[in-house]
């Protein structure tokens, strides 16, 4: 089964039973083998993590297709767990590139991708001074996506909300499933609760996903809150980056202050957990086999 197909399963299981997918982000092959072993079915490419990690720039639209598709194929080297990547405004302006970033993106392994309807000078979806495209420009990117994909599962993200308020951005969302043929939709930045009811009672038969991103416009609200207002897809896209840049940052400091290593001990992984996340006691077991036929 294709990752494409997997996703797609496990997306409308959530909306039928009304059990939300979680979905958490990993900024690395590591991060995401360490989110599959714990449980999480799916996992997320966030366009900011790449940003943030691989690049150490803002997400401002500086990432290029080639960058998210770099840690695209990493990931699903070695995990299972299908992965939604942000693929921004498309990576390009016209339907063609649209196209072509969903082939690539499918090509790497990827289950779904998510594309907003912000301006080519994108910006954060919970930062100010965001704009929009017309919603006739979004519904022909989302048709260029389609085309461009097999199994790969489409979602249309609206930053509207913010600009334009909860009805006019329904509406658009309404437009991207129906004229443009949409899988799902990413309701970014809502504010309620209610909100999300409202989205998910305009569209019955599409799942929505929300973005539970720290330190936003959103609250982190309790997955039975939002399954409760029709959500079917939770997502925390940088939940696991913030978590180890504190942690970063405090044995970085506690090295230089202490100059030793051994106080900040306690923030790490052992040896063995790490070994454990890569399975690498499998990997030796096979390289000593190796050895031993050689002998």
């Amino acid at each position: 089964m294709s990752a494409g197909a997997r996703f797609r399963a496990l997306m409308q299981l959530a909306h039928k039973t009304r059990q939300p997918l979680q979905i958490v982000g990993a900024t690395s092959a590591y991060m995401a083998r360490m989110a599959q072993n714990v449980g999480f079915k799916a996992v997320y490419v966030s366009g900011g993590g790449v940003a943030l990690s691989n690049l150490g720039v803002p997400d401002l639209g500086v990432t290029t297709l080639d960058d998210v598709l770099t840690d695209v194929r990493r990931l699903t080297r070695v995990t299972t767990a299908p992965a939604l990547v942000d693929i921004d405004t498309g990576f390009g302006a016209s339907a063609l590139n649209i196209e072509r970033t969903v082939r690539d993106m499918e090509q790497a392994g990827a289950g779904a991708v998510h594309m907003e309807d912000q301006v080519l000078a994108k910006r954060c979806g919970h930062r100010p001074n965001k704009q929009v495209v017309s919603t006739e420009e979004m519904v022909a990117r989302i048709q260029a996506a389609k085309r461009g994909a097999t199994d790969i599962v489409i979602m249309a993200r609206t930053d509207a909300l913010a600009m334009e308020g909860l009805d006019a951005a329904i509406e658009r969302c309404k437009a991207y499933v129906n004229d443009g043929g949409a899988d799902a939709i990413f309701f970014e930045a809502a504010t309620e609760l209610d909100q999300f009811e409202k989205c998910c009672k305009a569209l019955p038969d599409t799942p929505v996903l929300a973005n539970l991103t720290e330190f936003g416009k959103t609250d982190l609200w309790h997955i039975d809150e939002l399954a409760s207002r029709g959500v079917s897809m939770v997502l925390y896209p940088l939940s696991a980056f913030r978590a180890q840049s504190k942690a970063a940052e405090a044995v970085f400091r506690g090295i230089l202050q202490d100059g030793t290593n051994a106080k900040v001990q306690s923030l790490m992984h052992t040896r063995m957990e790490t070994y454990d996340v890569i399975d690498y006691m499998s990997y030796e077991r096979a390289l000593d086999a190796v050895q031993a036929g050689e002998k």
